[in-house]
This record gives C-alpha cells, sequence and structure tokens, in this order.
C-alpha cells in the first residue's frame, strides 16, 4: 500500500469515528428537539445534558483530524472542497458552534422560556452540521466538486439529489446511533419508563436508516452511476450489507433488553455505511477524475504524515477508549439533584 492509499483510509477511518462519536451527539440533538413541549420533555432532555456532558467536546477531536489530514496530505482536494462548497460548510460550522452554545448555556439557565429557547437552538443546530457535511461528501461522490473552482458558489456543489440523499441518510443514522445508547444511558441512570422510550425510538430510527439507506443507493444509481459499481464489488460490497445487517441486529438486541451489544452494533452500521462509501469510490477522491494517487501532496510530506498520523492514533486512541469506558461506567458522572426524577424551572 502506497503512502497516499495509507493516509487516505486513515482518513476514512476518523471519518466513520467521527460519524459515530459525534453522530451520536447529533442525534441526541435531534431526540432533544423533538422530545416535546418543557413539562412532557424535562427528564428527556435531562437525560440527554447527563449524558452527553462528559463527551460532547471530545468528539470534535475526529473533526479536527479529519480536516488537518486532508489539508496537508490532499492539499489540492482540501481547496477544491471548500471553494466550492464553501456555503454548505459554513452552515455545518455554523450549526457546530450554536449547538455548543445552546447546550452549554441551558445548562446554566433555571428560566424556563431561556431554556426552551436554548434548547431548540440546539436541536435545530444538531440538524444543520450532519446534515451539511453529508451534503458535502454528497457533492464529491457524485464528481460535482470541480478542481480550481476557486471562490465557486454554484448551489449544486452541495444541493443535489446524491447530496440530499447524503444528508437524509446522515440524519436518520445519527437518531439511530444516539437512540441506542441513550437506551443504555437510561438503564444506566435507572429510569425505566426512559429506557421505554428511547427504546421504541431506537427501533423505528433503526427501520428508517435501512429504508433511507437503500433509496441513497437507488438515487446514486440514477444520479451518480459511476459509484454504485463500487458497492456490489470486493469490499464495499461487504459493508454495503454489513450497514443494514448491523442495524437490524441493533434493533433485535435493543427490544430484547439487552445493553451493551446494541451499541456494538449500531457503531459497526454506521461505520460500515461511510467504509461503504469510502470503498466504493476507490480510487478517485474526487470523482470521476481525480484519483487518491493523483490529489495525494509531496512525497516527503506524506510520509511523515503517516507517521504523525500513526503517532496521534496510538496516543489519542487509548484515551478516547478509556474516556467512553468511563463514562459508560458511570464513573463521569457529575452531582446533581436527582434531575432526572424532576427538574424545577421558574419562569
Amino acid at each position: 500500500m502506497t503512502s497516499a492509499s495509507l493516509v487516505a483510509l486513515v482518513l476514512l477511518v476518523a471519518l466513520a469515528a467521527y460519524s459515530c462519536g459525534g453522530g451520536t451527539d447529533y442525534g441526541a440533538g435531534l431526540w432533544d428537539l423533538t422530545a416535546g413541549g418543557t413539562d412532557r420533555g424535562i427528564r428527556p432532555r435531562s437525560l440527554i445534558d447527563y449524558a452527553m456532558a462528559p463527551v460532547w467536546e471530545v468528539n470534535n477531536v475526529w473533526l479536527v483530524f479529519v480536516l488537518v489530514v486532508t489539508w496537508t496530505g490532499f492539499p489540492e482536494v482540501f481547496a477544491a472542497v471548500f471553494s466550492a462548497a464553501w456555503v454548505a460548510l459554513t452552515l455545518a460550522i455554523l450549526g457546530l458552534i450554536l449547538r455548543g452554545v445552546g447546550f452549554a448555556f441551558r445548562k446554566t439557565t433555571r428560566h424556563v422560556v431561556r431554556h426552551r429557547r436554548f434548547s431548540v437552538v440546539f436541536g435545530v443546530a444538531s440538524l444543520l452540521t450532519p446534515f451539511f457535511f453529508a451534503a458535502t461528501l454528497g457533492g464529491i461522490a457524485s464528481g460535482r466538486i470541480p478542481l480550481g473552482s476557486r471562490g465557486s458558489t454554484l448551489a449544486t456543489t452541495w444541493w443535489n439529489p446524491t447530496s440530499v440523499a447524503f444528508g437524509a441518510l446522515a440524519l436518520t443514522a445519527t437518531a439511530f446511533i444516539a437512540a441506542v445508547f441513550l437506551v443504555g444511558d437510561a438503564r444506566r441512570f435507572g429510569a425505566p419508563d426512559l429506557v421505554a422510550y428511547f427504546r421504541r425510538r431506537a427501533v423505528a430510527s433503526a427501520a428508517a436508516f435501512v429504508v433511507v439507506g437503500g433509496v441513497t443507493v437507488g438515487v446514486l444509481a440514477i444520479d451518480a452511476p459511476h459509484l454504485v459499481d463500487g458497492f456490489w464489488r470486493g469490499w464495499g460490497l461487504v459493508f454495503t450489507i454489513a450497514a443494514p445487517v448491523m442495524a437490524v441486529a441493533s434493533a433485535v438486541l435493543v427490544a430484547r433488553g439487552m445493553a451493551h451489544p446494541p451499541r456494538l452494533t449500531a457503531v459497526a452500521a454506521v461505520g460500515s455505511a461511510v467504509f461503504a462509501w469510502g470503498l466504493a469510490q476507490r480510487p478517485y477522491i474526487l470523482p470521476p477524475t481525480m484519483t487518491i494517487e493523483s490529489a495525494a501532496g509531496a512525497a516527503p510530506t506524506l510520509d511523515w504524515l503517516v507517521i504523525v498520523a500513526v503517532v496521534a492514533l496510538v496516543l489519542v486512541t487509548p484515551a478516547l477508549a478509556l474516556l467512553y469506558w468511563l463514562d459508560a461506567r458511570g464513573e463521569l458522572e457529575a452531582d446533581h439533584d436527582d434531575e432526572l426524577a424532576g427538574n424545577e424551572f421558574y419562569e
């Protein structure tokens, strides 16, 4: 495997990690937005607060890693994507900022109106970011990101059938993986009513993920036929099959009351969807003309990038794994006033 291919593989792994880690947070925002009014939605929102608090900022490490690797290893691709799809990426980053603001500030207020407003900001922003990040990937996958498109404002680079399908798939994927994780969190917090609440949503969103995934492949067959063949051969086929199979497995395990296995299968489902796209696109990084090898930076830069990426993964991955493990065991829970049993706000 060449240095360029190895860097591309590292980039794909980081994208999959961000889709699972960050996706869980975005999906929690979706369930927060749809939880209902202040009285009806207070318990689900309390669970979301305490489940997300220890890890929500850490998950963005993967996003930074993706940006740095792309910029360093494939500078022409970085320039082309950010020039052609800057509107979508700006909206995604705006959502990233606003959801952080909404999540942080609503935890510091007991004023019911302000709490509701910050919750809406948090929820809406949690939809914007995954949709527009995925829409940008849809523009890449469908071959709509041209080289040398400095300052291009063409909406078709990020608003087209493939981009919309990718965005919809991203939203269903985040809703699915978040619901599965929240079932386990509700069990850990001793809230059986919330276990049932999120179990229903996990099963429904798993079905939606499978259906939207099938629709996305159908859209690609019409809008990006150069990509479809990759889904039905080699490792692309393996991951294309694994994604819906793991999603169904998650729904079955959640319905049967399993604790940790559904989380593993949910991560496998979402990660497999990302890998299916990445491997189907091989050998192109910007279809249908720019390959991974032709887009790669200077050989010495790639060699050093491989070394730095491996060192970073060796150092960061165990630390993140420990953080997630401690969180899953409840070791990072903040002191609170039994807010899952009932919260009080003032007008």
